[in-house]
């Protein structure tokens, strides 16, 4: 059993200028080793999809297809980010849930990307939206300690009801899980980053 495992909340300083910015948004202090898996695990997911949705886009034109690219290259890559040390350690930084709502609030743009434009379903779109920010606020608003069975009920119910209701073409079927993985699962639930034995817990509880 490993017994060298603790919490480290220590934030690195970032960068002046731009810089900082991505930093920021990204999760200050990602190692080598983080930045490794987001690249190369990244890079494998998003072959895989494209060689599983380009056969399904007959008829699509050239800019609805530049914007499934762009789709699947932020589901993919936000997946893995949000899911590092780095990003646990800087989103949930606070007890405050605005900065992490407002975070899975400026996604609803990807739901009106797919559903107004991919899909012309004012329905969909609506309904989603629904689901996201209801789920987002339900797992924000019970203790931390339930934060995550919270997170996958709301994943599999948000999963299963699109499979129910509102059924996508065959080249869409990845957008609903990824995208609730993304902000549902790797962004919205309040797991403590690991460190290597170099700085000292931080006291309370997370999130």
């Amino acid at each position: 059993m490993r017994t060298d495992l603790h919490p480290d909340w220590t934030i690195p300083p970032t960068s002046p200028g731009w810089a900082g910015r991505i930093e920021q948004f990204m999760g200050p202090g990602k190692t080598r080793a983080e930045s490794a898996v987001e690249y190369l695990g990244g890079a494998v997911c998003v072959l895989l999809l494209l060689v599983y949705c380009w056969p399904e886009l007959d008829g699509w034109s050239l800019a609805e297809r530049v914007v499934l690219v762009v789709i699947v290259l932020d589901l993919v890559g936000g997946v893995l980010t949000n899911a590092t040390n780095s990003a646990k350690r800087w989103y949930h930084r606070s007890r405050s849930s605005r900065g992490r709502l407002t975070f899975v609030a400026v996604h609803t743009l990807h739901l009106a990307v797919v559903g107004l434009w991919l899909l012309g379903d004012p329905r969909w779109f609506l309904g989603n939206t629904v689901l996201l920010m209801g789920s987002a606020l339900l797992i924000e608003s019970v203790p931390a300690y339930l934060r995550r069975p919270v997170a996958m009920a709301a994943f599999m119910a948000v999963f299963s009801i699109n499979l129910i209701v509102f059924p996508v073409p065959a080249a869409l079927v990845w957008f609903i899980p990824l995208f609730s993985l993304k902000l549902l699962i790797c962004h919205l639930i309040p797991e403590i980053p690991v460190g290597t034995g170099t700085h000292p817990a931080r006291q309370g509880e997370p999130g």
